[in-house]
């Protein structure tokens, strides 16, 4: 991204605007999704492979030489957009197919999901000797051939059942169910912390490496490492979720993520590169290890007919969380001593977790009660 802002000749801070832009145009899409019930009432994988041709197509929009930073701005925001028909869409599919252990199936869905997500800082690495623009041709040409993978390879699922449109009433008789309801705080406090934290990884980086002159240290390989970490982190989560169960798996992740935002600091004090880059390793696994979860939970305390809709709904909430706390981090940034700027993140497990346990005190007493 840094490489678009030299190109085009903008300010450092527009850095951020595009990145949110992305978030805001995915956000956007998942309302509009949600209120036309578009994934439960058309193939789910119809939609995927739709969204994931559009969604190439305005991200190599980027390429034109005559953008300016509006221009950027749009094609950031509708790659956003479409990919409100990929993401919540993919993980759509998987309930379809899995009633029992969706789980350990999500855990390898957002675990590639996740791969994806840190690839354009290995393709940076790789290509480092070649313009940026290589790896905007290649990340869309991958969206084409996973979309079209998925619309010949993937049928409706056994397990779906064609929804209707939604009725803006249905919002309040979602988030009525208690469980639904804490599977959705648990993922919007999780959120909070995992992509604020995947867009500062390179920052957070580079300012050990300053801190350690004589350390020689690749930071788009190591950025790319840790993140990709997650994925690791996803797919050991759902296999012990076959034995904790789900909710107690993605909240001892969760448990997890938030002590290495407490810890954070103190990693910045050591100069030993294998101390500081086994934690930053550590903490890219359970960061996002409880994301196949959380939304596992949502989908199955969904009702069957607007199951894809309340996934949508939920996850269109979460990336607005996202911003916020994208954007704060990148405020304090300028102000805040790099070695204490991610306890910020802590805020989001922290709050989940208190839902959490008051909700298992809650459960305690009445059945000592009974």
């Amino acid at each position: 991204m840094s490489n678009i802002i030299e190109d085009y000749h903008l300010q450092e801070s527009a850095l951020w605007t595009l990145t949110t832009m992305v978030q805001i145009g995915f956000i956007l899409g998942t309302i509009f999704f949600a209120v036309f019930a578009i994934v439960d009432r058309f193939s789910p994988s119809k939609v995927f492979f739709t969204c994931a041709l559009l969604g190439a197509a305005v991200n190599a929009g980027i390429l034109w030489e005559d953008n300016t930073l509006n221009s950027l701005l749009v094609f950031r925001f509708l790659t956003g957009f479409f990919l409100a028909g990929i993401y919540p869409v993919g993980m759509k599919i998987a309930s379809d197919y899995y009633k029992n252990g969706l789980g350990k199936a999500l855990g390898y869905l957002v675990g590639a999901l996740i791969l994806g997500t840190s690839l354009p800082h290995l393709l940076k690495e790789l290509a480092v000797d070649l313009p940026w623009k290589y790896v905007i041709i290649v990340i869309s040409m991958l969206s084409i051939v996973g979309g079209t993978a998925i619309l010949l390879f993937i049928s409706n699922g056994p397990y779906r059942i064609k929804g209707k449109k939604l009725r803006l009433y249905e919002i309040k008789t979602i988030f009525k169910n208690k469980n639904f309801r804490i599977a959705a705080l648990g993922y919007f406090g999780h959120m909070w912390e995992l992509y604020a934290f995947w867009v500062f990884v390179p920052l957070l980086i580079t300012a050990y490496v300053k801190s350690v002159p004589q350390l020689a240290f690749n930071t788009p390989l190591w950025s790319c490492i840790v993140i990709a970490a997650g994925g690791i982190g996803c797919v050991a989560a759902g296999y012990l979720s076959s034995y904790l169960g789900a909710k107690r798996t993605a909240f001892l992740y969760l448990s997890l993520s938030l002590f290495c935002c407490i810890l954070s600091p103190l990693f910045f004090e050591t100069t030993s590169f294998l101390f500081f880059i086994s934690f930053m390793l550590f903490w890219g696994f359970t960061v996002a290890g409880d994301s196949p979860l959380f939304s596992s939970l949502v989908a199955n305390n969904s009702m069957p007919e607007i199951k894809g809709t309340a996934i949508t709904i939920v996850t269109s909430i979460g990336f607005a969380i996202t911003v916020i706390s994208i954007e704060l981090v990148g405020y304090l940034a300028a102000i805040i001593e790099i070695n204490y700027l991610f306890l910020i993140l802590g805020i989001g497990p922290l709050f989940s977790l208190m839902i959490y346990l008051i909700d298992a005190l809650k459960n305690n007493n009445t059945t000592t009660q009974q």
